[in-house]
């Protein structure tokens, strides 16, 4: 049966409840899930794909439940300011996530649930190896992965390069989405939901107003409002027109709406790490994977790499943060890659890379390639001495400005990855 129109956070709380009902008995569920990086793009994408398909299901779906889970335990949204800011504005208390703590060390029954990947097309790690048989549909714009079967029906497979995946679930969502808005407003969908407001249409406009906002953020973000060089597509532009126009539709919601307002309050909530300690820094926005019997982890980092030694106090303090957080992980290469603006306004990228002695021939495959296609010069940092030859069995560090700004994680761990599989 599907989910009676409401809001996303009576969804949330419904579907924690169906989770719930699935561990303990046999009920079928579908789980939508992001990447383990946890970012804002994972986190709204599944949101929004769940909530839309549990409000109307296809016909022969394997379930009509669909339960959005954030790839990480509860702990760690606390790293994330950028979400707790998106979500009070779509009035989600941030305990009403669902995250890794709410899941099973195992399904009593796997073959009962089905596994949907949104802004990644392979799952990682221990849910990979777990489930990664269980995998039944796909919406992402990384890399492919030939993980997920191409038969995927009734849900979808589609892997297409744009600036957020959110862009690409909101194109894919869209028309049910519209039939959803249409349907509620025609059967007075808010009477009997708890809802006090007497009129029914204001409502169900605010409920579709807050999913838009959430849905927004990621798009704003990842594309820097649109402005990104080389990030931006045609799907990403349609998809911010079709959620303010969803805004634009709560006389509410659209009397307050400043599209430039939003984006920097949720802008400089991701960039407020500075309470956050160099190992949090480091694990707020990381990925890794396995390759060839090596392990590479690559951190991304809203802040330049001087921040990162201020943090640590000292370039020696940093170094053994670097070499601690890279052998609790057991990582054979460490990437960091950094992002800030200048005081002119100029966007620009670093990239810190260090690996052991077993990596030195992916390394040198890597760097044949990557200083020319990511345009990469030599950085100096003070108080951070770099070194290119074999020592304590580690090679590197190097650090880069990296000129190609357009080139982000999903460029470079690609070439990575291929240098570590040959």
């Amino acid at each position: 049966m599907a989910f009676p129109r409401n809001s996303l956070r009576a969804f949330l709380q419904h579907a924690k409840r169906n989770l719930a009902q699935a561990v303990s008995g046999d009920q079928k569920l579908n789980i939508v899930i992001g990447n383990e990086s946890a970012d804002l793009d994972s986190l709204t994408s599944s949101l929004l794909y769940a909530y839309i398909r549990s409000t109307a299901p296809p016909r022969n779906a394997f379930s009509p439940i669909y339960v959005p889970i954030v790839n990480l335990p509860a702990s760690g949204l606390r790293l994330r300011p950028e979400s707790a800011s998106v979500c009070s504005h779509s009035n989600i208390p941030l305990s009403h996530l669902i995250t890794l703590n709410d899941l099973p060390d195992q399904f009593k029954r796997p073959e009962n649930i089905h596994w949907i990947l949104v802004d990644h097309n392979k799952l990682q790690e221990a849910l990979g190896s777990r489930y990664g048989s269980h995998v039944y549909g796909v919406i992402d714009h990384h890399d492919e992965e030939n993980f997920v079967p191409q038969d995927t029906a009734p849900e979808p497979r589609i892997i297409e390069k744009c600036g957020s995946c959110t862009s690409l679930v909101v194109r894919y969502c869209k028309s049910t989405w519209d039939a959803i808005s249409l349907n509620s407003l025609s059967s007075g969908a808010a009477h009997g939901q708890g809802e006090s407001a007497i009129d029914d249409s204001a409502v169900t406009q605010g409920w579709d107003a807050q999913v838009a906002k959430m849905a927004l953020a990621s798009i704003l973000i990842d594309t820097a409002n649109l402005t990104a060089p080389g990030k931006v597509e045609q799907v990403d532009r349609e998809a911010v027109e079709y959620l303010e126009a969803k805004i634009q539709m709560s006389a509410r919601d659209a009397r307050s709406w400043n599209r430039k307002a939003y984006y920097e309050e949720i802008d400089a909530a991701k960039r407020d790490i500075g309470g956050l300690s160099l190992d949090e820094i480091l694990q707020k926005d990381y990925k890794q994977w396995n390759e060839n019997g090596l392990r590479l982890g690559i951190s991304s980092v809203v802040k330049p790499l001087g921040f990162l030694v201020n943090k640590a106090e000292s370039g020696p303090a940093l170094k053994e943060g670097i070499e601690r957080f890279m052998e609790e992980r057991e990582l054979s290469i460490f990437a960091i890659m950094t992002t800030s603006t200048t005081s002119e306004g100029e966007f620009q990228r670093d990239l810190f890379l260090q690996a052991r002695k077993a990596a030195a021939v992916p390394i040198s495959k890597f760097l044949d390639q990557a200083v020319s296609e990511l345009s990469l010069q030599d950085l100096g940092i003070n108080g951070f001495s770099v070194q290119r030859t074999l020592e304590s069995g580690s090679l590197g560090p190097w650090i880069w400005r990296q000129k190609a700004v357009s080139k982000s994680r999903k460029q470079v761990a690609p070439l990575l990855r291929d240098a570590m599989k040959t």
